[in-house]
């Protein structure tokens, strides 16, 4: 809930501390943010984000899918990098960029009982989900492109799960030896759907690309690879492609001829890295 990471927010506007109050969010400074019926706060400027939410329709289908258990391997992949890495200590304080549903950071904070954790993302459907994902987990829509409405140093661990990162604002919200645990796909993600369906291909730059971007913030102290067959029915291959960028690219009508035609349980591999960065 909110209240349990009220102390770890920071103002969008004089990025001062905050507090909960009857409902908003409140700084020093007198400015205030209404927190939403369903639980989450709304914490930008007003100035355009540099990405569109995800819609109603998207974040549905991933809760569908990720509810399934076929992504299950990955999040505790990155559960696991979170207990392993540096900076948890007793109070694990953490922030998952582009959250989503929710699933990973509920997944980590399961294996962290002292753990809190902030869910943020700029679509405030996703919001909805993240903010009954987990009892300890408060929702946050904000902008990753944005300065984080989240105070200086404070937080031990940041999660981007298949979700852009600023690391700038990593390394400015981590406390000293804080943790950055990034996953990322291989070309062979999905390899078996993104011909076939015309999905959104794998940059085969991006890794090398993350390197540069933490080249002097972080210092990279763990790299798992993740990989392993999955059985898809069609209903699963639907909620897949509907829940990621591609559902923007791709007809329906298209999509469910292409599916159609697929056999009834479709083997689609899965394959990710899961690395940690260290901030320097």
């Amino acid at each position: 809930m909110l209240a349990d990471v009220t102390d770890l927010l920071a103002c969008p506007q004089c990025r001062s501390p905050v507090e909960l109050d009857e409902g908003a969010i409140l700084c020093d400074a007198g400015h205030a943010f209404d927190v939403a019926r369903q639980g989450y706060v709304t914490l930008m400027t007003g100035a355009g984000g540099k990405f569109d939410g995800d819609s109603p329709e998207m974040i549905a289908a991933r809760a569908d899918f990720l509810g399934g258990g076929s992504f299950d391997p990955l999040m505790d992949a990155v559960a696991d990098a979170v207990v392993a890495g540096a900076g948890a200590g007793d109070d694990p304080r953490i922030l998952e960029i582009g959250a989503g549903t929710g699933h990973y950071l509920a997944r980590v904070l399961d294996a962290t009982p002292t753990g809190r954790g902030i869910g943020l993302d700029v679509s405030k459907y996703a919001a909805r989900r993240i903010a009954r994902a987990h009892p300890r987990a408060g929702a946050v829509v904000a902008d990753v492109w944005q300065h984080l409405p989240v105070r200086d140093h404070v937080l031990s661990h940041v999660l981007c799960v298949f979700a852009p990162r600023n690391a700038d604002e990593a390394h400015r919200v981590l406390a000293e030896h804080g943790s950055l645990v990034v996953l990322t796909p291989t070309e062979r993600h999905l390899g078996e759907l993104v011909d076939l369906l015309g999905m959104v291909r794998v940059d085969d730059r991006k890794v090398e690309r993350l390197g540069a971007a933490m080249s002097g913030r972080f210092e990279r102290t763990g790299h798992v690879a993740v990989e392993y067959p999955m059985s898809l029915s069609h209903l699963d291959v639907t909620r897949l492609v509907g829940m990621g960028p591609s559902a923007r690219h791709l007809t329906s009508e298209r999509l469910a001829s292409s599916i159609a035609a697929l056999p009834q349980e479709y083997p689609v591999t899965a394959s990710v890295t899961v690395s940690t960065y260290t901030r320097l």
